[in-house]
């Protein structure tokens, strides 16, 4: 059956990218490599005063999110670096590594982080420097995200969707269960009950880009996620925003042709 996968199949004759074979995965490499972004620009000089202003049990929660995910960024990247060794397609390969040194760029700033509490502290104000970082690499793991799931919609012999909502209701019960100890008392605008009905809603939506439908059928219970996107329009100059990209680097090959006259 790995004969009958594309990405899976061994061409003895191919060992450069070019010509493009598939231009979505092409695609998908250009954008990672164009939001690429070292810990050197995040500036956490605020953060100590702001983390110092926490209560007790809210710096318990924040710490117990980071150590968990500083700690597990090995076994990610260790997985990651299995599971691409299988594949054949240049292109997959050339995003692969970069996927990698992206999750090690973020090792510094308290690894892989998509907890919705790190933009909880963002809607109070709290910690820009924390917050900041939170927000190039959640858009470093949801650029992972669409990768896996562009892979996933390449394959010929897919699982099916039984077994698919098995393993992300498995996941999902999992990571209930660890948000139940990161959590020991409520927060304001912040429970056990809201974070574990998110968890399931992010769920939910990641059925829907693999092509199934939804199994928990939940509303996002926090709004300040939804505005993510929005709140990040901000001057370049005073602050490098988590939208940003490389210049260049997603431009179209004709925007890079030298002319003489060209309009300005």
């Amino acid at each position: 059956r790995l004969q009958d996968e594309p990405l899976l199949r061994e061409n003895p004759r191919r060992f450069v990218i070019f010509p493009i074979q598939y231009h979505d995965i092409w695609q998908m490499y250009k954008k990672a490599e164009a939001s690429f972004w070292t810990a050197e620009e995040v500036d956490l000089s605020k953060d100590l005063q702001h983390w110092e202003s926490l209560k007790q049990e809210e710096k318990y929660f924040i710490s117990h999110v980071l150590a968990f995910f500083a700690a597990s960024d090995g076994i990610v990247n260790e997985n990651l670096c299995r599971a691409f060794g299988l594949s054949c397609i240049p292109m997959r390969l050339a995003f692969g590594p970069g996927r990698v040194l992206n999750t090690r760029i973020a090792f510094p700033i308290f690894a892989v982080l998509l907890a919705a509490s790190i933009f909880w502290l963002k809607k109070r104000g709290l910690m820009p420097g924390l917050t900041f970082s939170n927000e190039l690499i959640s858009r470093d793991e949801g650029l992972h995200c669409d990768f896996a799931c562009l892979m996933f919609r390449h394959l010929v012999h897919k699982p099916s969707e039984a077994r698919v909502k098995q393993v992300v209701a498995d996941a999902v019960a999992i990571e209930q269960e660890f948000l139940t100890q990161a959590l020991p008392v409520n927060l304001i605008g912040m429970n056990c009950a809201l974070m574990k009905r998110y968890i399931e809603f992010v769920a939910d939506r990641l059925l829907l880009e693999l092509g199934f439908s939804k199994l928990f059928k939940v509303e996002n219970p926090f709004d300040f996620m939804e505005n993510i996107s929005l709140e990040g329009k901000t001057n370049f100059f005073e602050k490098r925003v988590g939208e940003y990209q490389k210049m260049g680097v997603m431009s179209k090959t004709v925007d890079n042709t030298f002319t003489l006259d060209a309009d300005f």
